[in-house]
């Protein structure tokens, strides 16, 4: 009994313990965790099914065999032992989370690392990094569709190898990249909007099923940042959005298509309508494909309590900003300085530059 009372406790203490994000960077993050990521992940690409499946049924079903039995042993005073069993079970699994992968909530994010310039986020710059997305996308849409894309569930080289470069571009080592994977739970994915997930146990990377091609490559690059320990939303989509810049044609028409939405959706709703008469008819048609996507899968009701929950989830992680997170990509496209000294827009490889394919 006092054994189950001290793993509460630590499991408790681990939660409200306040511990300097500088220490979980150079201890944890760039520590063990890195020799963790690479053994978690190496191990679950190993296997063809999500790990997270696997390890949600075992203990769904463990947790009703166990409450069923003391039950019928105890009758109603069965129940004092299983809400003593499933404070000890969540306990554990909250541990497991934050030597796995959750203490990285904890650490520096990418906007205190590389720091905001608040004086170039500004309309005008807002203004011309929306200009050159819809000048990338409608460069890059034909290239894109023409080169194709590889099959779900596959790891594409060029991004891996992408990947590793922008990592490499914010100061961040490499990581052994994820098998990218259908899950159970995609039925819930597809209804409440969720377009991936990291695994926080196995480090496995978990893709919504009703992607879209061109959507791919930036979901998974977005994942493969939370395995890189980016687990704030915003750092997130910013190092998804600089792997697929460096990417092939397709990597790339994927990453500025997503900037595209997230430049247009912080701009007022006439400079909206002006960006939206700029881009040509394929990037048009794929956003309006996108859209048709969500309106046949999304249901509103499941989509807003999950949205709700996750909000709650990332705040409880110390993420202040919550889901509304994921829009501050735009802060570090405007306004971040890569530790080159150059800004994000203004690197050769995130301009019309990169016209490698």
């Amino acid at each position: 009994m006092r054994c189950r009372v001290a793993f509460v406790v630590v499991a408790l203490a681990a939660a409200l313990a306040p511990v300097p994000a500088m220490l979980v960077d150079r201890f944890y993050t760039r520590g063990p965790y890195r020799f963790l990521q690479a053994l978690l992940t190496s191990a679950s690409n190993l296997a063809p099914f999500a790990l997270f499946d696997v390890l949600l049924i075992a203990v769904a079903v463990a947790w009703t065999v166990l409450a069923t039995r003391d039950v019928r042993r105890s009758g109603l005073r069965g129940v004092v032992a299983i809400a003593a069993r499933t404070l000890v079970w969540i306990s554990a699994i909250y541990l497991t989370f934050l030597v796995a992968w959750g203490l990285n909530y904890r650490g520096v994010r990418l906007i205190d690392a590389l720091g905001v310039d608040r004086a170039r986020v500004s309309p005008d710059a807002l203004r011309r990094a929306a200009d050159l997305a819809v000048a990338r996308v409608n460069t890059l849409r034909d290239r894109a569709y023409a080169d194709g894309w590889l099959a779900a569930g596959t790891i594409e080289p060029e991004l891996a190898g992408a990947f590793a470069r922008a990592m490499d571009a914010i100061g961040r080592r490499p990581l052994v990249v994820a098998r990218p994977k259908r899950t159970l739970i995609d039925w819930y994915f597809q209804r409440a909007a969720v377009s991936g997930m990291t695994d926080p146990f196995f480090l496995e990377t978990l893709v919504a099923g009703d992607l879209l091609p061109f959507e791919r490559p930036f979901v998974i690059a977005h994942e493969w940042s939370h395995l890189a320990g980016l687990t704030d939303e915003g750092d997130a989509n910013f190092g998804g959005w600089l792997a697929c810049v460096r990417g092939s044609a397709g990597d790339q028409y994927s990453g500025w298509l997503f900037l595209y939405e997230e430049l247009a959706s912080a701009s007022g709703g006439r400079e909206r309508a002006r960006l939206a008469a700029a881009l040509a008819a394929g990037p048009r048609e794929d956003l309006a494909a996108v859209r048709d996507r969500l309106a046949r899968h999304v249901n509103r009701r499941v989509a807003a309590a999950g949205w709700r929950v996750y909000d709650s989830y990332l705040k409880a992680n110390r993420v202040e900003a919550g889901a509304a997170s994921y829009a501050e990509v735009v802060r570090l496209v405007l306004g971040a300085r890569l530790p080159n000294g150059r800004a994000p827009l203004d690197d050769p490889q995130s301009t019309l530059q990169n016209d490698r394919r």
